[in-house]
Formats: C-alpha cells, sequence, structure tokens
C-alpha cells in the first residue's frame, strides 16, 4: 500500500506530499520516516495503490508512534478547507490538531504502581506476620481498611522495607494502572440546583432546537441567562446521543464554565486550553478521542477537540478579539466553528451582550438566526452608569486616579460589605520611564516599543517580546537620576488602594498575577468567597464572570481604547465599557458603575452607560459602509520583518508592483492599496513593514489566490512574508 505522507518540518520547501510505502496502518496516523537521511514524524493524509514516485526512491515507513489513528478523516477534511482558506502550510494545520507535546515523544499516558492485598482474611494475614512486625502489620491493616493504595503513598507512611517485604511474602500485589491527570480537580462545587428557566431563556431554547443545523446569535443583555441557555441546550444534545463544543474566549473563563458544567454532566466533560500541563492536556484530549467525554470546553484551541458527531458548537463573547489568531497558523475561530458545524450538520450558536458589528450584520442579511434576550433574569435593573469628566477633575485640583466620585462609592461599597471590581486595561506599574532632564524613554532594544516598569519586582519589562531589564538608576544619555513614569497601571492601582483602604484586602488579576496554570481561578474564587472586597483586573475580569456582592464597578481609563488608529477602536471600546459594567448589580441589590473618561461627549461611552446597543451598531455600521470598511469590504494585510531593514523594503517593493499590476488589471475588486511602514517598526529585533488593501467580498475568490502566488514568490530568504485578513491588530 502506497501512504501519503506530510513530513512534519516547518518549511515550506516540503510543504508537500510524500508517498512512503507501508501495511496495515490507517489515514490520520502519526508515522515515522526516513526523511532525507533523517528520522522524522509525519502524518499520513491519504492512502493509494499507486504513486509516481520511482520504485528505486520508494521508502518504507519506519513504524507508527502511535497505536490509533490520531487525526480522523473528518479533521482531514477541516485541515484541507483550512489550507485553501488562510492559506497555511499542511503541517501548520495537522499540529493544531494534536496535542503539542505529543509530537517528539515527549508525553505519554501516565502508569503508577498499586498495591492490594492478595486475600481479604486480614485474621489469618495477621497471624502470618511476627508480632514485632509493626509496620508491616500496620501497612496491612491499612490496605484492608482503605483498599488499593498508590505504593508512593504507603512508602511514605509505612517504609519501602515494610512494604517490600509484604510483597516477596505474598501478602501484597503490585499492579500498573493508568492514571488521569485532572485539570481544576479541587474546582469547588457550585449550588447544584436545577434553575427553572425563565420565559425569554424558554423561548431561546426553543427556538434553538427548532432546527438543530441551524446558525444562531444569541443577543442577550449581561446577566440576562445565556449561561442556562448554554447549559440547556448542551443536556438535550448529550440526552440524545450526540457531543458539544463550548468555547469561552479567556482561560480566565474556563474555570467557572468548567465548574458549571462539571455540576450538571460530571465526568462527561474536558478541558482544552494551552495554560494546562503536558499531561493534562493530553490526557483531556484523549478522552475526548477515546469518546470518555462528549463536552469539550475552552478558549480558542478547543474547536479543534477531537469529537465526531457534534451536535452543537457554542461561542460565548463572540464578538471578542482573541477567537481570531494573530500568529502563524492565522485563522478565524468563527470561519471554523462554522466549517465543523456544517460537517455535522449540527448547531452553531454564538452568543454576546456586545455582538460583533459583523455578526449583527449578518443576522440582518439572514445569514443567522437572531434571538435577543434584552432583559436581566428577574427584571433586576442594568445599572446606573455615572460618566465623570476627568479634565474637569484636573481643573479643580486633583490629579489623581481616582475621581472624587469614585472615591465615594468606593467608600460606601466597602462599608456596606460590598464588594467592587476596578478596570484598567493597562498592566504593570506604569507605562513608560522619562528622563526629566533630557527625555529619554527606556525602550525595549529588541522593539520599537516603551518598556513598562514592573515595582513589584523592580524591574522594566517590554509588553510585546517579554524581554526583562534592571531598573535604572540614572539616565544612560545625561546621568540625571530623575525620572517621570507614565500612564498608571494595575501594580499601582493596588498601592493606591491598600493606602486608601488598609483594613481592605484587594487582588489583582492581569497577564503577571496569571502565570501559573491554576492562578485564574485561584483568584476568581478567592473573590466569590468574600476574601477581598475589592478586585482590580485587565480584560480578564470585564466579562463572563458573576460576582453576586459586586455593587459597584470603576472604570479608571474609558478612553484608553478609544482613540487607537484602527477602524476597530470604537467598536472594541463600547464591547469593553459595557461588557465590564455588566458585572454589577447582577443579584438583589442596584449595581453602580463609574466611568472616567476624558472625553464624555463621545458617542461610545454615552451609548455604553445606556448599555443600547442597537443604537450603537445603528451608528457604527453607518460609518463602516461609508467608509468601506468590514463586512463591507475584506482588508487584506501583508506584513514584511527581517533583520535587514533593506532587505524587507526591497521585497515590499517588489511586490508592490506587481499588486499594481494586479489592481490595474481588476480595478473593481481593489477599493484601496498603499505600501508603508507598521505603526510598530520594530519587533523582536525585525523590522517591519506593511502593504495594506482593501479588497471587494465579491471578487476574493478571484483576487485572493493571486495576492498569496504573489507573497510566496519571494526572492530574498531573510524576509517573512505572510498575510493577514481582517487583522484585529494593526499595529
Amino acid at each position: 500500500m502506497i501512504y501519503s505522507v506530510i513530513v512534519d518540518i516547518l518549511a515550506s520547501e516540503v510543504d508537500r506530499i510524500f508517498d512512503y510505502e507501508g501495511e496495515g496502518l490507517q489515514v490520520g496516523m502519526r508515522v515515522l520516516v526516513d526523511f532525507a537521511n533523517r528520522r522524522k514524524e509525519g502524518y499520513i493524509v491519504e492512502e493509494k495503490l499507486t504513486t509516481d514516485c520511482p520504485k528505486e526512491k520508494l521508502k518504507k515507513i519506519i513504524c507508527p508512534l502511535d497505536d490509533f489513528a490520531a487525526i480522523s478523516p473528518e479533521m482531514l477534511e477541516l485541515g484541507r478547507y483550512m489550507r485553501n482558506e488562510y492559506h497555511l502550510r499542511w503541517v501548520d494545520v495537522l499540529r493544531l490538531f494534536i496535542p503539542a507535546e505529543m509530537r517528539m515523544g515527549r508525553v505519554k499516558t501516565l502508569s503508577k504502581r498499586q498495591a492490594s492485598l492478595t486475600s481479604d482474611k486480614l485474621d489469618e494475614i495477621l497471624k502470618s506476620l511476627k508480632p514485632n512486625a509493626a509496620k508491616q502489620r500496620d501497612l496491612v491493616s491499612f490496605l484492608y481498611n482503605n483498599g488499593a493504595t498508590f505504593t508512593a503513598q504507603l512508602t511514605e507512611k509505612f517504609g519501602n522495607g515494610a512494604l517490600k517485604a509484604l510483597i516477596d511474602k505474598g501478602i501484597v500485589k503490585i499492579n500498573e494502572i493508568t492514571v488521569r491527570r485532572t485539570p481544576y480537580k479541587d474546582l469547588a462545587q457550585v449550588d447544584g440546583n436545577r434553575h427553572v428557566l425563565l420565559p425569554a431563556q424558554q423561548n431561546a431554547v426553543d427556538t434553538v432546537m427548532s432546527n438543530l443545523s441551524g446558525r444562531y446569535l444569541l443577543h442577550g443583555v449581561t446577566g440576562s441567562g445565556k449561561t442556562e441557555v448554554y447549559l440547556t441546550v448542551i443536556e438535550n444534545i448529550v440526552q440524545s446521543g450526540r457531543n458539544c463544543i463550548m468555547l469561552v474566549p479567556e482561560i480566565a473563563l474556563t474555570p467557572n464554565m468548567l465548574r458549571q458544567l462539571r455540576q450538571r454532566f460530571g465526568d462527561n466533560v474536558a478541558l482544552l486550553h494551552s495554560g494546562l500541563s503536558q499531561g493534562e492536556r493530553y490526557d483531556e484530549w484523549l478522552r475526548l478521542k477515546n469518546g470518555e467525554a462528549q463536552i469539550a470546553i475552552g478558549a480558542r484551541s478547543a474547536i479543534f477537540a477531537p469529537l465526531s458527531n457534534i451536535g452543537a458548537i457554542i461561542i460565548d463573547e463572540e464578538h471578542d478579539s482573541s477567537y481570531i489568531s494573530d500568529f502563524n497558523p492565522r485563522y478565524n475561530t468563527l470561519d471554523v466553528a462554522s466549517f465543523r458545524a456544517k460537517q455535522n450538520n449540527s448547531l452553531l450558536i454564538m452568543g454576546s451582550a456586545t455582538p460583533s458589528l459583523t455578526g449583527y450584520y449578518e443576522a440582518g442579511q439572514g445569514k443567522l438566526k437572531l434571538i435577543e434576550m434584552p432583559k436581566r433574569i428577574n427584571q433586576r435593573p442594568l445599572p446606573k452608569v455615572e460618566i465623570v469628566d476627568m479634565s474637569a477633575e484636573t481643573r479643580s485640583g486633583n490629579k489623581g486616579i481616582f475621581s472624587r466620585l469614585l472615591t465615594e462609592r468606593l467608600t460606601e461599597t466597602v462599608l456596606k460589605g460590598n464588594q467592587a471590581m476596578l478596570f484598567l486595561n493597562r498592566r504593570g506599574y506604569s507605562s513608560f520611564l522619562m528622563c526629566t532632564k533630557c527625555g529619554y524613554v527606556a525602550k525595549c532594544a529588541d522593539c520599537d516599543i516603551s518598556l513598562t516598569v514592573h515595582r513589584e519586582d523592580n524591574m522594566l519589562k517590554c509588553h510585546y517580546c517579554g524581554k526583562k531589564y534592571y531598573m535604572l538608576n540614572k539616565c544612560p544619555e545625561c546621568g540625571e537620576s530623575s525620572f517621570r513614569q507614565g500612564k498608571i497601571g494595575t501594580q499601582q492601582v493596588v498601592d493606591l488602594l491598600s493606602g486608601m483602604f488598609p483594613d481592605v484586602k484587594v487582588l489583582r488579576m492581569d497577564a503577571d498575577t496569571t502565570q501559573t496554570k491554576e492562578s485564574h481561578g485561584k483568584i476568581l474564587e478567592a473573590f466569590a468567597k468574600g476574601e477581598a472586597q475589592i478586585l482590580v483586573g485587565t480584560q480578564m475580569i470585564a466579562k463572563g464572570h458573576d460576582f453576586p456582592k459586586v455593587t459597584l464597578v470603576g472604570v479608571l481609563d474609558g478612553d484608553q481604547s478609544l482613540h487607537r488608529e484602527d477602524y476597530l477602536a470604537t467598536e472594541r471600546t463600547f464591547q469593553l465599557i459595557t461588557q465590564v459594567a455588566g458585572r454589577s448589580g447582577r443579584n438583589e441589590e442596584t449595581g453602580t458603575v463609574v466611568l472616567q473618561t476624558y472625553t464624555p461627549a463621545h458617542y461610545c461611552l454615552q451609548l455604553a452607560a445606556k448599555q443600547d446597543y442597537i443604537a450603537f451598531y445603528k451608528r457604527e455600521i453607518a460609518l463602516r459602509e461609508a467608509g468601506s470598511f468590514p463586512p463591507f469590504c475584506e482588508i487584506a494585510r501583508i506584513i514584511y520583518q527581517g533583520e535587514s531593514e533593506q532587505d524587507c523594503i526591497d521585497e515590499l517593493t517588489a511586490q508592490y508592483a506587481e499588486l499594481t499590476n494586479l489592481k490595474s488589471a481588476n480595478p473593481s475588486s481593489f477599493m484601496y492599496l498603499d505600501k508603508m511602514r507598521c505603526p510598530l517598526r520594530r519587533a523582536e529585533k525585525k523590522f517591519r513593514f506593511q502593504i495594506l488593501m482593501k479588497l471587494s467580498v465579491d471578487s476574493l475568490a478571484t483576487v485572493l489566490p493571486q495576492i498569496y502566488a504573489i507573497c510566496d514568490d519571494k526572492k530574498k530568504n531573510s524576509v517573512q512574508v505572510f498575510v493577514e485578513r481582517n487583522p484585529q491588530n494593526l499595529s
């Protein structure tokens, strides 16, 4: 039999099929092959009877790497779609479908030795042991009372000698058993009482279940009970014998959703995301692969869960930009989910309190069925939003980050025993360090970006590449020892709060405090238990969380994302503020939100304060249409990056000339074409340039393949060239 193999090498030159000879293997198996006189891993993507390869050059597959096909035919079909849709290499796609730890044999199933008694007659066993063999007798009694126990636990408790002696006497036997590594196994359980669906929730469930292959956009305000709709739909699908995928945008949101799913579905749930340990990720993937779990939950990568017979794919917070991968391999999770739903003739449900403009527009065009949930559960009011003009605060003498109103509301909240959440989407202590004499700003040596002050470890950090630097005592340019620091970050907010409320526990949640595997869950659980009254955080705290005692939300810098040079800036600001405001007042007591801004009259902030999505959508979609921005066009961005600035310029210039010719031949396909430096001019030692295009949606099928072909035909190996479609970050 001839097997077509994709060799696991990240190089465009070998991004093609190589034929090998073999017997008894399956399509989708990982195999070991001889490639260029080296042993390399590969993936079988096809089997056939003949080959064009000369017989004398045809090599044999050395061996399979697993006793099962790691990649199903369904996933291979998905891989072909992603290759064509996003112009990806085979190996980039196939690597998405398996845990990275499987490659190079870095992880296996975990086996442990377990001891048990060979007889259940305790009296007879004890009579056979000498009276002075105290540890052996205690070990036997322990096994009799507790049953089979891991040998590591026994040797720690009774010593290795006692256990070995009992094994030699035939009193204790040892078995090797497979142990499953379970993420968040100590996750606290929630109230298991099943909630009776309210009319709006029941209507949503009935609508969805009326067409089990439908595409739905569930637009429900914060606190409207969307999660209970998801859980009920999953329950109905699982009871029918089919499987489900549930996606959340942030790893920080997985503990709470996992807790609720486990409460209802027990061990039938598996978690997939990049924050798990190697062993946990492999074991959870294997449980899904083997049919031991029917429900996969996780962040973006969980869309590749190895499930078949999928009955529903649910995407919570569908508007979130994290669903679009902005590094290789680049793909849109919503597109992938739609393809998998079509493969399985299954439900696709996308939910949000602030749907993406593209999603809501498609619902208006009939591509999605819109379900509205405009009220909070039990008619609870939306929080009252108070906008504070920080320019007026500054003029009146208050130059701090907290307005007088926010300070007053925080004091009231703390005295009442309630909780508050303060949102600032800027981690660290301050955003830059500047010499007060010569104006020198500390920047990363590898990136065109200022370094952020991190006071806790007294370091300067680059938030782009992660590089760390010692704190400056003197200016390297002029020797001055006086520095001015930039905008306040979450670390400094916590310090200020500790000074204002010395007896109040404050927690911080950002990328710096959530670096360990279970740190997200621990911080959120501590806050949920009332161990702290104030939670300070970045966008990790902005969505999906439900804390009944939170009655105050403070937005410390409502302008931060509003004035970026990006057509998505206004939409993202509206979504972020609406989402974080929705964390307040989700129980009996009415919530309050203090929104601090220097542009209080801006329509985005005014409508976010009212949580009036419809009014915002109508205004913003009209601006998009007038300016020819998505969804009324497709933006394509070609990035050129390399350590040689001149090589990047040469490659860009040559390809820009070809694109100009392409535009001349297809004038109706191009709304815009230009070349320029990237706003972030240098990153990780590489210079960056770009070509930006606006393309007609109707001509994508014709023009995009030609653009990809131009990019593939690059002349300089020192330059990386790649295409982004509708990029979420234009820096």
